[in-house]
């Protein structure tokens, strides 16, 4: 097998192992949160925090969600991180964003974080302010699923098929699951622009 052919055998098995009730589950959280008018906050880090800011777009545009990318404003994150420290630069933001009941903060991480082992500190004091302040929690993440697993009410687990290809595996499947979750019918969503013209 060639790089390309073993790689994408590994994301095919990753789409068989999904388990699609927990992408419904995700749905229902959502779908509460815009009928009860609340808030989705977007949050992860490197690659995470890019499928953050384009889903923050998706859920707004598309699924008519209020909605926030928690590291957008690049000013006030490099301002927090310089003088308070990387470690509650979110979990502040979210703080000044009155996070509370009938809000939900979404998550994408690659291992959930691990609170112990000082691994994501950024997500998982996002996640513990969002659950002490009465918000849910969805996600998508790999591995165990790490600390995100652990908090969320909702969470989608990538499975791991090929240890050295836990990452990019993971974070394409991120965008995958949002896109699948912008576009499902729990949300009722608006129709994109290509497919409302004519062929």
């Amino acid at each position: 097998m060639s790089f390309t052919e073993e790689f994408l055998e590994a994301c095919t098995q990753a789409i068989a192992g999904l388990d699609q009730s927990s992408i419904d589950a995700v749905a229902d959280v959502l779908a509460a949160t815009k009928a009860g008018s609340g808030r989705l906050f977007l949050c992860g880090s490197g690659g995470g925090a890019g499928h953050a800011s384009h889903a923050a777009c998706d859920f707004r545009k598309l699924a008519g969600i209020e909605c926030y990318s928690v590291s957008d404003n690049v000013s006030e994150l490099t301002a927090r991180v310089n003088d308070d420290g990387w470690d509650t630069a979110y979990s502040k933001w979210l703080e000044v964003s009155s996070i509370r009941t009938g809000d939900c903060l979404f998550v994408f991480s690659v291992g959930g974080g691990d609170a112990e082992r000082n691994v994501s500190a950024n997500l998982v004091n996002a996640m513990h302010l969002a659950r002490d302040r009465g918000a849910t929690i969805v996600g998508v993440v790999g591995r165990d699923g790490g600390e995100l697993a652990r908090c969320a009410d909702a969470c989608v687990l990538v499975p791991t098929i090929v240890d050295a290809w836990t990452t990019p595996i993971t974070e394409g499947f991120q965008a995958l699951v949002w896109h699948l979750l912008v576009t499902h019918p729990a949300l009722d969503p608006n129709t994109p622009k290509w497919e409302s013209m004519d062929q």
